[in-house]
């Protein structure tokens, strides 16, 4: 079990919108893959999804196919996007660019690491500390990162971690209700209205 812990805040989650490597099944790691049209577009959903949520702030990765979703749905809420340089999406090494293989679990369970490339122990680390930060301001807020970061934190929440955030798709996380260990995940269109 991750030693990590995220302070017990409810906040909104947005993996970016799609890029071309993503439709390819290429790994992308810290590689900066812009958005294509069908992330912008993604991206603009999104935002819609969002209005009237109640987000109060955005904080996102400094890559740009993160920060640029930030910056569509940034515009539409009327709020500036803050950049932690933490929310980075995982360092994949000399997996960058290649397709994705079967190798998630065993970089997840700590048997192998790409070389060149963090451990998921690494990750889990920088990632919690990260949203930390973000959910420290006043909320609630949006943070907008990436897929392998958001594995590494649904273990930091007591859940499955390899399992696939889609793009684009707001999440509302909450924190464990009383006697319970796992955090909860609710797709935006199944959260409430007024989740804050």
């Amino acid at each position: 079990m991750a030693a990590e812990r995220l302070d017990p805040v409810a906040f909104w989650f947005l993996r970016h919108g799609e890029t071309d490597w993503n439709a390819r099944g290429l790994s992308q790691g810290s590689t900066d893959i812009p958005l294509n049209a069908v992330g912008v577009a993604q991206a603009r959903r999104a935002a819609l999804t969002l209005l009237g949520r109640g987000v109060a702030a955005i904080v996102s990765s400094p890559l740009e196919r993160a920060r640029h979703t930030a910056e569509i749905v940034g515009e539409a809420l009327r709020l500036p996007v803050a950049i932690e340089e933490d929310l980075r999406e995982v360092r994949f090494g000399a997996q960058e660019g290649q397709p994705m293989g079967d190798w998630y679990d065993d970089w997840i369970a700590g048997a192998y690491t790409p070389e060149g490339a963090e451990t998921f122990a690494e990750l889990r680390a920088r990632a919690a500390a990260a949203v930390n930060r973000a959910i420290a301001r006043p909320g609630p807020v949006l943070v907008v990162a990436h897929g392998a970061l958001f594995r590494a934190l649904r273990q930091v929440m007591g859940m499955q971690p390899n399992v696939r955030t889609p793009n684009a798709l707001p999440l509302w996380i909450e924190p464990p209700p009383p006697g319970a260990a796992a955090w909860r995940i609710t797709p935006a269109e199944l959260a409430p209205e007024t989740a804050q």
